[in-house]
Formats: structure tokens, sequence, C-alpha cells
């Protein structure tokens, strides 16, 4: 009997040896991952019995806050920069909760728009994907280019001012040269009229630069070479046409009396008659405060500024503001008429009552 119970105790023995030397081969293969494993689990654990705090806010004000990840921001950097940036409570649980989740070597370098209402875990999958930040921007047709800047001030997303906006865009800028020359700017002249009027899904990085060029590539898409053309082959630049297509822009409330309205402002250039266009009185007298003031009477005469058509004859400068397409083809391709004369109609519907003689105008008031 003690034989058999020596050879049993042997083989035990036996297995147990085999089994720490297997164990200890297994660990000198794959000792690291061992320890991570640990270290996951332990992660893991952590963060389960921490899910009220997970899912608990900074606040419930929604605006977007631009975040950016550099390239090569470590997760506990990123973590320590959202809670700086007062968009989570807890640095070291977000840093927990991406490890935990396997998150961490997705983290994506870019910007994002988050905001103080989001989880963390809704914030930490928001830095896996930095395509998903976009700037969306909509300019009216009839802006000046103060009143974009003045959008882009309002707008938390853009990393830069209204003013370096107007910075790259005012007179005096450098103006890409065949730019220059296919719209017939003249030197030193403001980008004004040619910041295309659209809705744009911008980039999170875009520059005031990056945003200048934009408008002016879209409005070179929006209005082609035929447009060009022909308004070439009436005898005029497509400065000139952009400048009344601005002032038609501002005239009409209702889009489709555009080409009358042109009819009737070509009529007048024509014969060498002054434009009289009141919203080039308006331009000059624009401020922050109101960039498209009500005038009286006496503004006629009284606004003293080259852009002022009452006083001057021909066009003004350049455009008085940015005009969609529809005012431009209106200011190439004007209705045939034989009106010189508008006036807002007395059915308080947007539309005017046009004529053709000064008495006939008089005539037409309320």
């Amino acid at each position: 009997m003690e034989r058999p119970l020596r050879t049993i105790a042997l083989l035990l023995l036996a297995l147990v040896f085999i089994a720490v030397v297997c164990a200890g081969f297994v660990f000198i293969l794959a000792g690291d991952d061992l320890i991570d494993f640990a270290r996951l689990a332990a992660v893991r654990f952590s963060v389960s019995t921490r899910e009220d705090d997970l899912q608990r806010t900074v606040g419930s004000d929604p605006t977007p806050i631009r975040f950016t990840v550099n390239l090569g921001d470590s997760p506990p950097l990123i973590a320590q920069n959202l809670f700086s940036s007062s968009l989570i409570l807890d640095a070291e649980l977000f840093s927990d909760y991406v490890q935990a989740e396997q998150l961490d070597v997705e983290l994506e370098a870019g910007t994002y728009f988050l905001n103080q209402t989001q989880t963390i875990p809704q914030i930490a999958n928001a830095l896996t994907d930095s395509r998903s930040s976009q700037i969306i921007f909509t300019i009216l047709e009839g802006w000046r280019m103060e009143e974009i800047a003045a959008a882009i001030d309002t707008n938390p997303l853009f990393g830069f001012s209204g003013e370096d906006f107007l910075g790259v865009v005012d007179a005096g800028v450098n103006v890409e040269p065949s730019f220059a020359q296919t719209v017939g700017l003249p030197e030193g002249a403001s980008l004004e009229g040619f910041l295309y009027p659209d809705t744009y899904s911008l980039p999170p990085d875009i520059t005031a630069e990056g945003l200048r060029d934009l408008l002016t590539e879209a409005f070179l898409l929006a209005v082609g070479d035929q447009l060009t053309q022909d308004a070439a082959n009436q005898g005029f630049s497509l400065h000139e046409m952009v400048t009344l297509a601005s002032i038609i822009e501002r005239e009409a409330v209702q889009t489709d009396e555009q080409p009358l309205i042109a009819s009737a402002y070509r009529n007048r250039l024509e014969i060498g008659q002054k434009l009289d266009a009141d919203p080039t009185v308006q331009y000059p007298l624009g401020t922050s405060e109101n960039w498209w003031p009500r005038i009286t009477a006496a503004d006629y005469a009284g606004v003293l500024s080259i852009y002022n058509t009452y006083l001057y004859e021909g066009f003004p400068p350049g455009p008085i503001a940015n005009p969609g397409l529809a005012a431009i083809r209106a200011a190439i391709y004007p209705a045939e008429s034989d009106y010189f004369y508008f006036r807002a109609d007395c059915r308080s519907d947007g539309y005017h009552d046009f004529a053709t003689t000064y008495d006939e105008h008089l005539a037409n008031g309320c």
C-alpha cells in the first residue's frame, strides 16, 4: 500500500512541477500581456462601479465648445484638457473609461464641437471621428461683408473673428490675380459682392483665408463662364454687373421682380441718367447698429459719398452687398421694358409700381 501512495505522490509532484514550468514558460512568453490583461480587468471593474458618474454631465448648456486634440496627445492629457475646458467632471474617470472600452487607441487628432450636456461616454466616442465635426454657416443674399463678419462673431465654432475675416476681404488686400482679372476687380478694391451667399458645411479648422477662398470659388462656380462672357458682350465687366446686382438685391423684396427692376436701372444707364438708388445712400450710412438704416429725402443730397448714386452718374465704385445668382442674372439679362422709375406699391406685398415718366411715377404714390 505504501508503494502505490508514494508513486501517486511522485506523480502529483511531477505534475505540479510540469505545471509550474509551463506556467513559467507562458509567463515568460506573455508576461506583459498577462499584466495588461489584469490591469484592464481591474480598470473595467472600477469603471463598472461608477456608472452614475459616467452619466453625470457638467451642466445643461448645449452651446458648442471648440476642443482640439493635437497629434500625439495621450488619453490622460486629453482627459485633463477636457476637464480644464469644463467638459467633464473627472479626468481620471475619463482616462479609465477610454481604456476600459479600448477607445484609448481610437482617439483621433482634430477639432471637435462638444458641449456640457454630453456624458463621458458620449464625449469619448465623439473624439474617435473628427470628420463628424462641421460648421454649418449661412450667408444671406444681400448681406454686406460686415454682416458676414458679425455672423462669424456670433458663431462660437469658428477659430477666428469677424475682424480677422474683414482683414482678408476688405479694400487693399491682396487678391489672387486670376480672380481679379476674371471679374474685372479694380486694383485695391474689396471683395464685397463676390462672397457668394449660400449655406456651407465648413471644416472645423477653417481659417479666415480659407473661408474667403471658399466663398470666391463658390461665386465663380455659380456664375460660370457664360454670364461673364455675356456681360462682356454687352460692354460690361462682371464687376460692374455684380455692382448693379447688389443694388437690385437690396431693392427687390420679391425675387421674381428683379429682372423688371434691373430693366429700369439698365434703361437709366443707357441714356446717362443717374441710377438714383436708395440702397447706395444706405450703404455709406450703415453702422454696426443698423447696416441698412432708413433714409430721408434730405439724405439724397446730404450723404456725401461716392457711393451715392443720387449725386454721381453711372455705377458706384463697387458692389454694396453680396447678391445671389438670381440678381446677377437679372442685371445681365434684364426684362425688356420702357420703365425708368419704380416705387413700393400701396398693397404692402413687397412689389413695386413701375412708370415710364416721372409724372407717372409721382402718380403711383400712395
